[in-house]
């Protein structure tokens, strides 16, 4: 039996239909019922109904012990998806916490189980920093802690050396290195909030770039580094380089919205995390720009997916047959 943990997230809703596409009987654990009308949603949107009935939903957290003994009972292979996303300050205890504590449980209890292989979700974020010699970020780009580092970038680290503890000790593991993930159906989070604030109308854009993956890629990358012999081993996951400019315009192309007309230059983004911040200890908020993304919003940023090509002979779908794929699902 296989055990998924964020099953109710993006990337965990689409491997558990993948999964259950190939086959596989599937245990994924929940910390709030009304989440997983999220990944019901999913499966009903590819008229897969009688696959949803078929994933035992177990009542867990990662950050509870005795809770994760009953959901590992009977497991062969984890898929650890959870996790927090977050780029405010405010929640850095929160992101240490869930990150790193909570893959420190999944990682003992995979060992104390003799879990076959164990396969983690982790981000770009911490593929390191360039050297001087370097113009892409690999899987063997240096993690250099001089460097300035997000509170997110730090605590997917920390859970990344968890997991290298684990194989260490003799656990089986793989890691993926996603870009900025994008997949139908959950829209008011993470990465998929791009299309929801571009429906509503975007009027600044920026020229900083990154790289981005169809959630379905990642899915099956992970499904096929499991079956596969390979162990101790990450991989960067990004389809190709895509500019904040031509994203927007390219969904908002599609979705028939008006394009964004005027250029954030990097002194606005400055002033607009000021404002930011102060809104954020003045009157509560949640924080929309943290100084960090108003930086990083004007970076220029490439990955190197040659190892994944290579390792899997893998061929990622393009970022605009991704785009077009949602909203042709979503409009269905």
């Amino acid at each position: 039996m296989v055990l998924v943990t964020g099953g109710t997230g993006l990337v965990g809703a689409h491997l558990l239909l993948h999964l259950l596409e190939n086959g596989e009987t599937v245990r994924a654990i929940y910390r709030n019922s009304n989440a997983i009308e999220k990944t019901k949603s999913l499966f009903e949107l590819f008229q897969k109904e009688g696959l949803f009935q078929k994933i035992e939903w177990l009542e867990a957290d990662i950050l509870d012990v005795p809770s994760l003994e009953i959901a590992f009972k009977n497991i062969q292979y984890v898929y650890h998806c959870a996790g927090i996303i977050s780029f405010d300050p405010k929640d850095e205890n929160l992101l240490r916490k869930v990150n790193i504590e909570g893959t420190a449980n999944i990682v003992n209890f995979c060992i104390h189980n003799k879990i076959k292989k164990l396969c983690y979700v982790s981000s770009i974020a911490t593929l390191g920093d360039l050297a001087q010699n370097e113009s892409q970020l690999s899987e063997t780009s240096e993690w250099n802690p001089e460097i300035y580092h997000n509170d997110y970038a730090i605590s997917k680290y920390g859970a990344e050396l968890e997991v290298w503890r684990g194989f260490q000790e003799g656990l089986s593991v793989v890691i993926v290195n996603p870009g900025v993930i994008l997949g139908p159906t959950i829209w008011t989070a993470g990465s998929g909030a791009i299309f929801s604030e571009i429906k509503k109308g975007l009027t600044f854009y920026t020229k900083g770039q990154t790289g981005y993956v169809g959630v379905n890629d990642v899915a099956k990358a992970m499904i096929q580094l499991m079956q596969s012999e390979i162990s101790g081993e990450r991989y960067c996951m990004v389809s190709e380089h895509v500019t904040y400019e031509e994203i927007i315009k390219r969904i908002a192309s599609k979705t028939k919205k008006s394009l964004p007309k005027f250029y954030a230059k990097p002194w606005l983004t400055e002033i607009m995390w000021r404002i930011d911040w102060f809104c954020s200890i003045f009157f509560g908020t949640k924080r929309k720009m943290p100084k960090y993304a108003a930086t990083t919003i004007h970076s220029i940023d490439n990955y190197s997916n040659a190892k994944i090509k290579n390792a899997l002979n893998f061929e990622f779908v393009s970022i605009d047959e991704v785009i077009s794929n949602i909203l042709l699902v979503e409009k269905n």
